[in-house]
């Protein structure tokens, strides 16, 4: 990684919930609210922006671990907020705590792990998993 990053750095997402965040299984909308799959897709979008410039050209980010609680329904045209800030910078791992706001109120808050790794080595995970 490039140097710079350091804990307290922050990103935030905006976002507005639409039918297609609804939860579902298997098609079926089982309730027409924000989706906590969703909410977590974009706590680690929010996450990933902050590794983003601080990735070498032959550097990915992939998720490790994720912890969320999802508090409160968003229903659709709801704005959402989403942020992610660097709480933990432990060899090639960044974790970052995670939160989502709707306009009244904290809707879900956890925390993401991000390792940072070169390409090849990805790829070679990659071809390990799909040889086994």
């Amino acid at each position: 990684m490039k140097p710079g990053l350091r804990i307290g750095d922050g990103v935030t997402i905006k976002v507005v919930v639409t039918p297609e965040m609804y939860a579902r299984f298997a098609g079926e909308i089982v309730h027409r609210t924000y989706s906590t799959v969703t909410m977590i897709y974009h706590m680690e979008w929010a996450s990933r922006q902050i590794i983003l410039p601080f990735l070498e050209e032959d550097e990915e980010g992939m998720g490790s671990e994720v912890k969320a609680k999802h508090l409160a329904p968003s229903p659709a045209g709801s704005q959402l907020t989403i942020t992610a800030e660097v709480i933990g910078l432990k060899n090639n791992k960044v974790i970052t705590k995670v939160s989502a706001r709707n306009e009244k109120e904290l809707i879900g808050i956890g925390e993401v792990t991000q390792v940072i790794l070169s390409k090849d080595r990805i790829r070679e995970l990659v071809e390990d998993i799909e040889q086994a």
